[in-house]
């Protein structure tokens, strides 16, 4: 081994870029060696320039997703593994999750962990991810309500394992107890709530002033009523500045009954269909206070089309609108059946006269805005990634279909043949 080192180190020819086991030009270490070799292949290297996958040193491990020429999609890999700091793995250690092709101990802030077939994996949260708080409780009064000492433990909570109570002593202050009065700016904390379970759910005694709606809890989807107190989920009790509740997500209050009471400038809740929320009877609208005209008989939480419990028509990002943009904007939409207005795929051809995709992918475009893989639009034909039988590249021809490059092509090309690859510019030995 020393006189192989020695070798490496001294008297390699220039071809081989300070890396060989011999003095000729075809006596070069492999691409992927870090530091000196016995031979020319992938697995006489002393060690590995970036990882080592069961001998052979290799640039990555075999990805986690691989390209399928008949599907034209990206695929997972039977044959995966995984980065363990150099080594490529076939499983990560216990106290390891997947990030992508990586082992790491914790997954990253904007992904959360999920087990899938045994595995643990780190996956994208949609908006925020998931964190459970604990909420306020009657049996412990330095949390008994929502106050000023614990507002910020809601930071970033998506659900609430408990009860919310707004009380006067949060709200306004109990200078017996030391607590001052509640920024009403700081219950913008509760917008990224969208579930509550507990003994009380949410109850509001008490609110500031200033405020007239309960929109903090715009993002609030879910009462879930697994334990309840006098069978009531909701309380909003002696709220004289209401003027609406302005809960415009809320679509479920799974048990328990609502009781809304002495908030005296209070509007619209009587247009709301309680039976659809928790299967109790509607109350009676007042005359006086319509909803807007493309709110649906659901009623709505509020003045304005943002305030509805569903609409006539369609939705935009939780707004009703009369029709989505089918045939006008240069970002066209397609509605699901549901009736939200989504936006076409980025790679759709803005159509005129027609309607521009039949929905969110880039296999529903009826015309392409760049180039086309199989059924799929793209920006630019695949390009080095992987596949069953080694790395994929593909060129587009004069119609704007990717096709593939000639199997001898080890980088991109610009037509069929094999003249028509790009030459590579690393040496291959042998």
């Amino acid at each position: 081994i020393v006189d192989s080192l020695t070798v490496t180190k001294t008297v390699c020819a220039p071809q081989c870029s300070g890396r060989c086991f011999g003095r000729n030009p075809s006596e070069c270490c492999h691409v992927e060696c870090a530091g000196g070799c016995t031979g020319p292949k992938d697995t006489d290297c002393f060690a590995c320039r970036n990882f080592n996958n069961s001998g052979s040193c290799v640039p990555q491990c075999p990805q986690t997703v691989i390209y399928n020429r008949l599907t034209y999609r990206m695929e997972p890999n039977p044959n995966a593994k995984y980065q363990y700091g150099s080594i490529c793995v076939t499983q990560c250690p216990k106290i390891f999750v997947v990030d992508g092709s990586s082992c790491v101990s914790n997954c990253p802030s904007n992904k959360m962990e999920v087990e899938k077939n045994g595995v643990k994996t780190c996956e994208p949260c949609k908006g925020l991810c998931p964190k459970v708080c604990h909420g306020t409780s009657w049996t412990d009064s330095n949390s008994e309500t929502v106050d000023a000492r614990n507002i910020e433990s809601f930071i970033n909570c998506t659900k609430i394992q408990g009860s919310l109570n707004f009380l006067v002593t949060g709200i306004e202050g109990d200078a017996y107890n030391k607590v001052p009065p509640l920024d009403p700016e700081k219950l913008k904390i509760f917008n990224t709530v969208e579930e509550i379970t507990g003994v009380y759910f949410l109850n509001i005694q008490s609110w500031p002033a200033s405020m007239s709606d309960l929109s903090v809890f715009s993002n609030l989807q879910t009462i879930q009523g697994r334990k309840l107190y006098k069978s009531y989920a909701l309380m909003v009790v002696k709220i004289n500045s209401l003027t609406s509740l302005g809960l415009r997500s809320l679509q479920n209050i799974n048990d328990g009954a609502v009781y809304i009471k002495g908030n005296k400038n209070l509007c619209y809740h009587d247009t709301v269909n309680w039976t659809r929320l928790l299967g109790s009877r509607p109350q009676k609208l007042k005359e006086k206070h319509v909803c807007h005209p493309l709110c649906s008989s659901d009623g709505c939480w509020g003045p304005g089309p943002d305030q509805c419990v569903s609409c006539k028509k369609y939705s935009r990002g939780g707004t009703c609108v009369p029709d989505c943009m089918f045939l006008t904007g240069s970002q066209r939409e397609f509605a699901t059946k549901s009736g939200e207005c989504l936006p076409c795929h980025p790679e759709c051809k803005v159509q005129e006269g027609k309607e521009t995709c039949t929905g969110p992918v880039s296999n529903k475009c009826l015309a392409c805005a760049s180039l086309k893989d199989g059924p799929h639009c793209v920006s630019m034909c695949p390009e080095g990634v992987m596949g069953q039988e080694g790395t994929i590249f593909k060129y587009p021809d004069k119609e704007g279909n990717c096709k593939p490059c000639h199997n001898n092509c080890t980088q991109r090309c610009t037509g069929p043949g094999i003249g028509d690859c790009t030459i590579s510019s690393r040496y291959i030995s042998g």
